[in-house]
């Protein structure tokens, strides 16, 4: 199951989103909502936004009997460039500067992965007899 959530014309350069994206690539949902908590960067808060809607609708789509968000896991983060808006700033001279003010459009893709049932083997340990405990050491 995958589950999406797209945010479109984030008033931010998409450079700036994807060094803070790289971050969260592969982790879980609670753990990455945490490290984008604590990351002090603007772009932070845009993809806190998109992760939290994209759990969001997992839970919506499937039910909380079904989707677990500890099982929620961040499988991919697509940054695209939006439409670049074109402003002038004026400078001296008579002359004009054109300033870029980008967008992007923000995509976060949540798979479930069942958590793995851990049996314990029992191993079996062997002692060696007492004054072989470190054979390279000789008396």
């Amino acid at each position: 199951m995958e589950i999406k959530a797209i945010s479109r014309y984030v008033r931010m350069s998409p450079r700036k989103i994807r060094r803070v994206a790289e971050l969260i690539k592969g982790e879980a949902v609670d753990r990455a909502l945490n490290i984008l908590a604590l990351t002090p960067k603007a772009a932070s808060k845009a993809l806190y936004k998109t992760l939290k809607s994209a759990a969001s609708n997992a839970i919506a789509s499937e039910g909380t009997a079904k989707v677990k968000v500890e099982n929620l896991f961040v499988k991919n983060i697509k940054i695209d460039s939006g439409p670049t808006w074109k402003r002038i700033r004026p400078t001296g001279m008579g002359r004009a500067y054109l300033v870029r003010k980008r967008t992007a459009h923000i995509g976060i893709t949540l798979i479930e992965k069942k958590p793995k049932v851990e049996q314990h083997a029992a191993v079996k340990k062997t002692r060696r007899p007492s004054g072989t405990e470190n054979p390279s050491v000789r008396l």
